[in-house]
Parts: C-alpha cells; structure tokens; sequence
C-alpha cells in the first residue's frame, strides 16, 4: 500500500511537469505561428512598429512572471544537467510525501487509547481490549496487542515482547529516510558536476577562439553556475521536508515509549486483580 501511494505521488507529479511543459510549448508554437500571420497580413510599412523611447521603456519595466523567469533560466543552465536535478527533487519529493502521509496515519490518540484499552480489561478482559487495539490505526495499538498477546505468560515476556516489536516499528517509521536523505546529497553534487562541465566548455570556447574573450567567458560561467545554484535549492528543499520527517518520527516514538510505560502499568494492576 506504501508503495502504491509513493508511485501515485511520483506519477502524479511526473504528469504535472509533463503537462506544463506542453502547454509552455504549445503556448509557444501559438505565439509564433499569431507572428508570423501578423507578419503576412500586415503591409510592408507597417510590419516594423516605430520604436520611441517611451515603447522601449514600456517593454523594458514589463515584469516578467515566476514562471518564465524560472523556464528560461532552466534552458539557459543546460537542460540535460538540470533535468537530471529536477528529476531528484521529484523523486525525493514522491519519497518524502509518502513519508509525511504514512506517518500521519500512524499518528494515534494514545490517551484515549489507553482509556478504552483500561476500560475494556475491566469490562470484558483481555479479548475485549485485543478487540479495541485491532480496530485502531498505529503502531502503539500495534505495541498494544502484541503485549496483550503475550499477557499469560507473565508481565516481563509482556515488556521484552514490547520491546522488541517496538524496534521492529521504529525501523518501518524510519523507512524510506536514507533515500531522502541520498536525494539532499546527490542535488548539490550533480549540480557542482554541472559546473565543472560547464566551465570545462567555456575554456574549450576559449581555446577554439583564440582569445579571451569576455562575453565567452561570462556565458560559460553563467551556465555553470546556474546548475550548482538549483542543485542547492534542491537539496535545501529535500532538506527540510527530511528535517520534519525526522521530527515527526522522534515525536512518534517518544510517544510509544510513554504510552507503552503506562500499558505495563495498566496490566501490572489487571494482574492484582
């Protein structure tokens, strides 16, 4: 079930890029194709607009959208290296948003949880409260039954029972962090590579050229630097979406540890009984 919902993530996520894409393109096909009928339909003198200095400052203060400035900033970066960049932050995302949704549904109401499972050992016993924690969602009902399960046997099998299936829990909580986590760290690097590339390029600019020159210089460097620049904004991204994670999972088993306490004292006073 994890799974499926990590690959409807990235599915969906993958079609919403996809999407824009074409209909950037498909955007600029049609704005090409409204020029060039413009062009045919106009009369000769009237093709080419005078430009006043007012028009040129009209143009000029124009803002330009996230959107574009984003697109061409893309392109401009080499689209090879920076598809590669955005295809980890896509993956990583799917991967974190998978997380974030498994450990909300993990998350539980452990002191009402603990007052029906109470309230049930006093009423109907031990099945009864076996009941109550099958029919809750998370991993301390999880802890619950399984402590439950092991009743008759004595309350130190119960707490090494606990135990035990508590780590089992903790590491299902913790799955999926090291590919998070590999993500933050693979960003940066390909974009650094990026750079290293681009500035290789530029010098071979130089080198076929014969002469440094500065517009060369300044577009190869600019080239490279962009890709390090989304490689970093990739990795700060991931990162706090992995910082969150970490501590919606250090909450979680704090709060199993707390709750799985009290559970042994509940049983330790079931059994005086």
């Amino acid at each position: 079930m994890k799974r499926l919902i990590a690959f409807l993530t990235l599915a969906g996520l993958l079609t919403l890029g996809i999407t824009n894409v074409v209909l950037a393109q498909d955007d600029d096909t049609a704005a090409i194709q409204q020029v060039d009928t413009n062009m045919v339909d106009t009369p000769e003198d009237a093709k080419t607009p005078a430009m006043t200095p007012g028009n040129m400052e009209e143009q000029a203060d124009e803002p330009q959208s996230f959107h574009q400035m984003l697109k061409e900033k893309f392109i401009e970066g080499s689209p090879g290296f920076m598809g590669i960049v955005l295809l980890t932050l896509i993956l990583g995302l799917a991967l974190a948003i998978e997380r974030i949704i498994y450990l909300n549904l993990s998350t539980t109401n452990t002191q009402k949880l603990l007052n029906k499972v109470e309230t049930s050992l006093e009423n109907g016993g031990i099945e009864a409260a076996k009941e109550v924690c099958k029919n809750t969602r998370g991993p301390v009902a999880g802890i619950f039954l399984q402590g439950l399960d092991r009743f008759n046997e004595g309350l130190d099998v119960v707490e090494k029972s606990i135990i035990s299936y508590g780590g089992v829990l903790m590491g299902r909580l913790e799955k999926g962090l090291s590919w998070v986590s590999l993500f933050i760290a693979l960003a940066p690097m390909l974009g650094f590579m990026g750079t290293v590339i681009g500035m290789i390029q530029a010098f071979d600019k130089i080198a076929a050229v014969g002469d440094i020159s500065p517009t060369i210089v300044a577009d190869g460097i600019k080239v490279a630097l962009l890709t390090t620049v989304f490689g970093l904004i990739v990795a700060i991204i991931l990162q706090i979406f992995y910082n969150y994670l970490v501590s919606k999972i250090d909450s979680l088993v704090n709060d199993m540890e707390d709750s799985s306490i009290t559970f042994v004292d509940i049983l330790a006073k079931h059994t005086q009984k």
